[in-house]
């Protein structure tokens, strides 16, 4: 255990001269009254503090020192007899763990009434009569008294922690503290030596109030003075206890555990009552607090006050749900739980007022006209050639940093823009706008039911999206386009290798939409969220359109329970040159399908060729494609079959199963068509295939055979694109098996909903003896 601490205290310990240096300006210990000068020494062990809070979530697992505080209501059962043993073993397991990862851990804690009383409950029961047992109106005569109880619970109470802290060899130490120990210079001075003292020891001290001879919680009227602050703080509470502790001693994290998510901006039992994730000074006249806990002693006001008032004096906060499975270690791992307190007042709205907004946004989209929607996808069109400069001097910005970096080489091709895409851009954005009027509110379906009732099926948007893409700046206005022509709300989230692009592009975007009065329709997360954070928003979003990496793809697709994910998380495109072929038109198409853009998802990946033309006498073929693709910069690699029958040659590939995404691809031969159709379906990605031959009957053949979302014959896979299919743009690539597939444009982006009209229709009247009868009769669409 010992190897295994010290060990992790390097991933968080900072250097010696820092925390040397640091000690020196802003020393939290003093020479005891006895005159134990070995408290200076101690001191130099501890790690060094901040400056200032983590304006993030992010920074949190940079979090060395923590105190978590644990409330009444936490630790407490319901009936207020007894301690929640299971919820309070779950929090000392991740308290061990943060422990022994290397960091400093300080607990507040109460629970010794509730202990005292459970026991206390069962000394009362064995002294009562057997009348009073049997008529309950006698227990009302023996209350118990609270610093009874609370003598009683101290013991039990650390016994408890000591059995489960021993079991991850982490030690504990009682701290119990009573009113005059902080009006008392001296036992204060020696109260925060102490903790030094432990902490250093890698002890944790388990700090709670000796409610055996106070008051439970004794109430500190006027402020304690706290060293180098501006006011002190009244310590009424535990969480304002937690509060001064931690800014005596430095923490750099306050995780306040209470029985609520965190800070609501209205009571969270009302209606519309939200979740306020982040929380600065500013939101401060936002909140209306309902009653506090029926355990305890704070409310919710009395934490926002200790956790304002400790932000104040450089310790990060966070309040969260102490019943949340490993709250705490989600926390210092940076995941979004509970209210995080920064002093940044600066920062961007919170994602889910963003998806409120875009929400909305929709509704107002779907009110305009067909015309005015198209406007507006042709207004941002316009911006993208009226305001190339300023969108190309930000890319400038994020490729240098990328080049800088280091960013791979096909990344860096997905991240550039040019005037010409930017053209390109323009007039893919034109053609979404040209085929957007008939695109929502059209009718599929329309069928007279029964006499005077009548059924129509329309077009309507999914609502809102969040499109989550890396390094393609250019898909930010392509997405924005498809949402404003199908009247979605969006939300986009971008890479932060192309913030900069990101960022100019979206002002354009919100230009646009200001233009129909629907800014807030599409909204950039510009925060530091976490991507698992977002694919749980699912009251919020309604689709989800990833468009990067295969390991990203595979990433949102596996966490994503309860959003739907439109996306491919490959592209492992084949292209089948059969026997059949025209070897000039093969090496035409081969060449564009590889080296065009080989970064694109609908690049080659793997060529097929039949076994005549590589071993009859036609096999100058085989020798004709690798010479072009090797004059290209193409790296090839052999399909096991193929490295059979080579002495000297291309490497063998690793797997037949894999994008290169770069100037490289795997040759292999196969016997006939029917072989060729047997490795796509079991190697490719159902992306799109390609088949180059003479015969139209194989041609059919393989595209009926293959099983993928695009299959072209004598094409180039590179045609598999939104734009060049005429849709003007895509949303990304698609190949599920459900809802849309290939390319997906607007029509992939709506959903449907069912109209109906009567007079006074009731089902009872179609019943076998009914009055009224139904006709299904289909009707014309309008």
């Amino acid at each position: 255990m010992k190897q295994i601490f010290m060990k992790n205290l390097n991933k968080v310990n900072l250097s010696a001269s820092s925390f040397i240096n640091k000690y020196v300006s802003r020393s939290m210990c003093h020479v005891s009254a006895g005159g134990n000068k070995s408290i200076d020494k101690r001191m130099l062990q501890t790690a060094d503090r901040r400056q200032s809070t983590f304006t993030d979530r992010s920074q949190l697992r940079y979090a060395k020192r923590l105190v978590i505080k644990l409330g009444s209501a936490v630790i407490t059962r319901e009936d207020q007899n007894g301690l929640a043993l299971g919820r309070l073993a779950s929090i000392v397991e991740q308290v061990a763990e943060c422990q022994l990862e290397g960091r400093e851990c300080i607990m507040v804690t109460s629970g010794a009434v509730a202990f005292g009383k459970q026991k206390l409950a069962q000394e009362l029961l064995m002294t009562l009569t057997m009348r009073e047992t049997l008529h309950p109106q006698g227990e009302a005569n023996h209350t118990l008294e609270p610093r009874a109880a609370a003598a009683v619970g101290q013991s039990g109470l650390m016994s408890l922690y000591e059995a489960m802290f021993a079991q991850y060899g982490v030690r504990i130490a009682q701290v119990l503290l009573t009113k005059p120990d902080f009006y008392n210079e001296e036992t204060r001075k020696n109260l925060f030596s102490t903790l030094s003292e432990l902490i250093s020891l890698n002890i944790v001290p388990i700090i709670n109030t000796n409610d055996a001879v106070s008051p439970p919680m004794f109430v500190v009227e006027e402020e304690v003075p706290v060293k180098g602050s501006k006011r002190g703080i009244s310590i009424k509470d535990n969480d304002s206890l937690a509060a001064m502790l931690s800014a005596e001693i430095h923490s750099d994290l306050l995780i306040l555990m209470s029985d609520v998510d965190g800070i609501y901006n209205k009571p969270p039992w009302e209606d519309n009552a939200r979740l306020l994730h982040v929380f600065s000074r500013d939101d401060r006249q936002k909140i209306r607090f309902g009653k506090k806990s029926k355990v305890g002693t704070g409310g919710m006001d009395s934490k926002l006050n200790a956790a304002t008032w400790a932000l104040d004096r450089g310790v990060s906060v966070v309040i969260c749900n102490g019943s949340q499975d490993n709250a705490i270690k989600e926390i210092v791992e940076g995941r979004k739980v509970g209210t995080f307190f920064t002093e940044s007042t600066s920062g961007s709205m919170q994602v889910d007022i963003l998806a409120d907004n875009a929400r909305n946004g929709c509704r107002i989209l779907q009110n305009l006209s067909p015309n005015e929607r198209a406007g507006c996808v042709n207004t941002l069109a316009d911006l993208l050639l009226a305001k190339q400069q300023f969108i190309l001097d930000a890319n400038e910005k994020d490729l240098a940093e990328a080049q800088k970096n280091g960013l791979a080489k096909p990344l860096l091709s997905r991240l550039s823009l040019s005037p010409q895409k930017l053209r390109s851009l323009s007039t893919g954005l034109k053609q979404i706008a040209e085929s957007s009027h008939s695109i929502v509110g059209r009718i599929l379906r329309h069928t007279k039911l029964a006499d005077g009732l009548m059924l129509k099926q329309i077009t309507v948007p999914i609502g809102v999206l969040l499109v989550i893409f890396e390094s393609r700046p250019d898909s930010l206005p392509q997405v924005a386009a498809l949402s404003i022509a199908s009247a979605n709300g969006l939300l986009l989230k971008g890479g932060k290798e192309a913030s900069h692009s990101n960022k100019a592009l979206m002002e354009l975007v919100k230009e646009a939409l200001s233009t129909v009065g629907a800014t807030n329709a599409i909204s950039l997360v510009s925060t530091r969220e976490e991507i698992s954070d977002l694919l749980g928003m699912e009251k919020h979003i309604d689709l989800i359109i990833p468009r990067g990496s295969s390991e990203l793809v595979r990433t949102i697709q596996s966490q994503s329970q309860r959003i739907p994910v439109l996306g491919h998380a490959e592209g492992i495109c084949h292209v089948y040159v059969d026997r059949e072929a025209e070897l000039a038109k093969a090496l035409k198409i081969v060449r564009d399908a590889k080296c065009d853009y080989p970064a694109a998802c609908n690049a080659m990946e793997t060529l097929l060729i039949h076994e005549d033309l590589f071993m009859n006498s036609n096999a100058s073929f085989f020798h004709d494609v690798c010479n072009m693709l090797k004059k290209e910069g193409v790296t090839i690699y052999s399909g096991p079959k193929l490295n059979q029958h080579l002495t000297f040659g291309p490497p063998q590939a690793k797997t037949m199963k894999h994008e290169y995404s770069d100037l490289a691809c795997c040759i292999e031969i196969v016997k006939d068509v029917e072989e060729a159709i047997e490795h796509i379906n079991r190697f490719g990605s159902s992306h799109t295939d390609v088949i180059i031959t003479e015969n139209k009957e194989s041609a059919e053949y393989f595209q009926k055979q293959v099983d993928s979302a695009c299959v072209f014959h004598n094409a180039s896979s590179r045609f598999a694109d939104g734009y060049r299919f005429g849709l003007g743009a895509e949303v990304g690539i698609s190949t599920a098996r459900i809802h849309a597939r290939g390319p997906v444009g607007v029509e992939g982006l709506l959903s449907t909903k069912w109209i109906l009209d009567g007079v006074d229709h009731t089902a009872a009247e179609f019943s076998e003896n009914g009055s009224r009868h139904f006709v299904h009769e289909p009707l014309k669409l309008d």
